[in-house]
């Protein structure tokens, strides 16, 4: 259970809740534009780094308790949505659409931080011994 802290858990926890965060983001501004004329819905583009061939690791760890070497900058791109407009002033926001996607985006957050709290409550209990 003690190596559980170095397994990588707590850390993809903490990449999957930035994403979430990122994506309430667009999504919030989205649907706060969503009477801007002229307008073009956001969508985040997240990149999947081992399938990135550009990508060149110039570093090899020598130990599996070693800490992951990892790219530098952002691994995702926040994308205008150039589909036809929803409304004449060339707006282009389904608030029906975006609103389904903040409900979802919440539930998946939620349940997010529902494990990273048992992953904690876990590893207090090994550290108290039960207690």
């Amino acid at each position: 259970m003690v190596l559980d802290i170095f397994s990588g858990t707590i850390s993809n926890l903490e990449n999957a809740l930035a994403r979430a965060n990122v994506k309430q983001k667009v999504i919030s501004n989205n649907i706060a534009n969503v009477d801007t004329p002229n307008y073009k819905s956001k969508k985040v583009a997240f990149h999947d780094m081992l399938n990135d061939a550009s990508i060149k690791l110039d570093a090899k760890k020598t130990y599996q308790g070693h800490i992951d070497f990892s790219k530098t900058g952002s691994n995702y791109s926040v994308v205008s949505s150039n589909r036809t407009s929803y409304q004449e002033n060339g707006n282009n926001v389904d608030i029906d659409q975006e609103m389904s996607e903040l409900a979802k985006n919440q539930i998946q957050y939620n349940a997010l931080v529902e494990r990273m709290s048992g992953k904690f409550n876990s590893l207090k209990t090994v550290m108290t011994g039960g207690k």
